[in-house]
């Protein structure tokens, strides 16, 4: 399946969302009305965009309409498409995985952090990178073991530490074994929650320092993963964790299973995060890079309508 489809099938049920009111709004219409408008407004805040990002967006689509000198739909997909790319190109640039690299991996419980873990360990590997797994999240019953799962079917190494130890001294340990061994790839799953009563964000702070005490020099990636069925939480999350640890990107799971995705546009209108990357599915394939372009052509399917 090429990269496209899974776009598209991962955002198939946030496109119907859009798609499907504004086909039997537009059916037998022969103007953009009020009422078209309204609707839009209401299924883009539907797929959790946001009412401020829905409601300038829907401006925009308005005006540009206005200079068109006949309405149809085919106008009408271009231009929600084009307002909805100018957004998720706020956040876009050349960005590349840097060489050597720590992706420290944070999140609440649930979110996908571990499965996550696994598909970029398979990727990053597959990309020719010798990549090491750090079991961080040495509090949540059977973790590691599901991270130990995880590296076996992408075929890497992984660090472990006794159940319950101190995240930041497994990280510590995986970071002088792999520097030992060339390894250019530390990919490192952190607790969702700590259950010995330490807050959360000082474990992770702790780790942060950790890691530029191991490994000075080496960029860090702090991507927040965010279930995608969460909706507009979602923003509530990624501005706790953005204020703490200073993010560089997002992970968004689950896409697929729900028809919240415009949560994707929200994220970068409101917190210009970049996405990296979008989870699609079950497989070791189904976490795909994130591009922009791509992502709005799924979105904002063509319609079977005419205005």
């Amino acid at each position: 399946m090429g990269l496209f489809e899974k776009f598209k099938n991962g955002l198939k049920k946030t496109a119907q969302q859009i798609s499907g009111n504004l086909e039997s709004l537009l059916k037998g219409s022969v103007k953009l009305s009020e009422a078209t408008l309204a609707q839009m407004e209401e299924s883009l805040v539907a797929c959790d965009m946001g009412s401020e990002t829905a409601q300038a967006i829907v401006r925009e689509v308005e005006e540009a309409m206005k200079r068109e000198e006949k309405a149809d739909s085919d106008l009408l997909v271009r231009h929600l498409r084009e307002a909805v790319l100018k957004r998720l190109l706020k956040t876009d640039s050349n960005w590349v995985l840097p060489n050597p690299v720590v992706v420290l991996l944070v999140g609440v419980n649930g979110a996908g952090k571990t499965t996550t873990a696994g598909k970029l360990a398979s990727r990053f590997s597959s990309d020719g990178r010798k990549v090491l797994l750090a079991a961080g999240d040495t509090f949540r019953a059977a973790a590691e073991e599901q991270l130990t799962e995880w590296a076996s079917r992408a075929k890497v190494e992984i660090v472990r530490g006794a159940h319950g130890a101190a995240p930041s001294a497994v990280v510590f340990d995986s970071l002088k074994s792999g520097l030992s061994h060339g390894t250019d790839c530390f990919i490192v799953d952190t607790a969702g929650r700590l259950h010995n009563r330490q807050n959360l964000m000082e474990e992770l702070k702790k780790v942060v320092r950790v890691v530029e005490k191991a490994a000075p020099g080496v960029k860090q990636e702090k991507w927040l993963v965010l279930d995608a069925n969460t909706g507009q939480n979602a923003i509530n999350q990624a501005k706790e964790f953005n204020r703490e640890m200073e993010l560089t990107g997002i992970v968004l799971t689950k896409l697929d299973g729900t028809a919240k995705g415009g949560i994707v546009v929200a994220l970068s209108e409101q917190l210009g995060l970049p996405v990296r990357y979008l989870g699609v599915g079950e497989g070791l394939e189904d976490l795909i890079p994130f591009e922009p372009k791509m992502f709005a052509e799924a979105l904002v399917p063509d319609l079977t309508v005419n205005v």
